[in-house]
């Protein structure tokens, strides 16, 4: 993850006096945290977001990145940013740039931010200022096909090193419906957003996938899934190199209540989770030491490990 600068889980290499902190979305109260990893030094950093659900950090710039949803059915999403401490705060995507904004992905290298765009029914992605607003997956267009969940892309990671695009279609509640694909960042020639002959189902029939996460280094796809028991309200993982018959996934931590957020420290080998229930959550990556160390917080969406210099913290 540190070599590629481009996840949520950002290390700030030879950083002095380098200290993780947890960056966290109330969608209830629209608010942005700031926290130490076990939950302390608890700062409101943000307030006014209009319905917020995925957030990045740029270390190295000292920017925090996060999509509003916004009223889905205004088409008034957005995706602002501010300073590390919730300073100079702007909007780069301005309403109605994205319909509904879910999962943000920074890649730094590239100097690229990609997301899911709910009831846009698409993947997207700009630079790093929101200037050159693509699309580069697209399920469905108009409002017939937008009340069909199956189409509503949520959670997106990235491998920019093999320039691969993962990211979920969760389907109804609780239908077994959900999705998880993975395609090449950029469309062939000849092809558009609509027609991709390179799409690939690396999942079905899931429960209600939502945020992903790629372990660059491991190769291994972590993703949170909302639905029922026993498969929903759970942590997954999987070899993202397996062979398709030979690819299962394995089911790293339960009893969610609704789980959303994911960020890993690969690193530091730990996970944070957050669910809509408002827990905070952490644990080593193969789900052993799980431990809630905030709850009651709300209905809580994103979350973003960073490790940060003294002097932006």
């Amino acid at each position: 993850m540190a070599e590629t600068k481009a996840s949520k889980s950002t290390r700030a290499s030879g950083a002095k006096g380098a200290a993780g902190r947890l960056f966290v979305l109330e969608l209830s109260g629209g608010r942005i945290h700031s926290m130490n990893p076990d939950g302390s030094d608890r700062k409101t950093i943000v307030t006014d977001c209009r319905n917020c659900d995925g957030i990045v950090v740029d270390v190295e710039a000292g920017h925090i990145y996060w999509t509003n949803m916004g009223v889905p059915n205004l088409n008034d999403g957005s995706i602002e940013r501010a300073d590390i401490d919730g300073k100079n705060r702007n909007t780069i995507v301005p309403e109605g740039g994205t319909f509904t904004p879910k999962q943000l992905h920074l890649d730094k290298k590239n100097g690229k931010l990609y997301w899911c765009d709910r009831e846009g029914m698409r993947v997207m992605r700009s630079n790093l200022d929101g200037s050159q607003i693509e699309t580069l997956v697209e399920t469905g267009r108009g409002d017939v096909q937008r009340r069909d969940q199956t189409r509503w892309c949520v959670g997106i990671t990235i491998d920019p090193k093999r320039g691969k695009i993962y990211w979920t279609q969760k389907g109804p509640d609780n239908a077994g419906l959900g999705r998880i694909f993975r395609a090449n960042v950029e469309i062939s020639k000849g092809e558009t957003a609509a027609k991709r002959t390179d799409i690939e189902v690396l999942f079905d029939g899931l429960p209600e996938p939502i945020d992903l996460e790629l372990d660059l280094e491991n190769r291994v796809l972590y993703w949170t899934d909302r639905g029922d028991p026993p498969r929903g309200n759970t942590v997954n993982r999987v070899s993202v190199d397996a062979e398709p018959k030979q690819r299962a996934p394995e089911i790293v931590l339960r009893h969610l209540m609704e789980g959303i957020g994911i960020a890993l420290d690969v690193p530091g080998g730990r996970m944070f989770l957050t669910d809509l229930g408002g827990s905070i959550y952490s644990s080593k990556l193969d789900g052993s030491e799980e431990r809630m160390f905030l709850y009651a917080q709300g209905n809580l969406t994103g979350i973003a490990y960073a490790e940060i210099s003294s002097g932006k913290s």
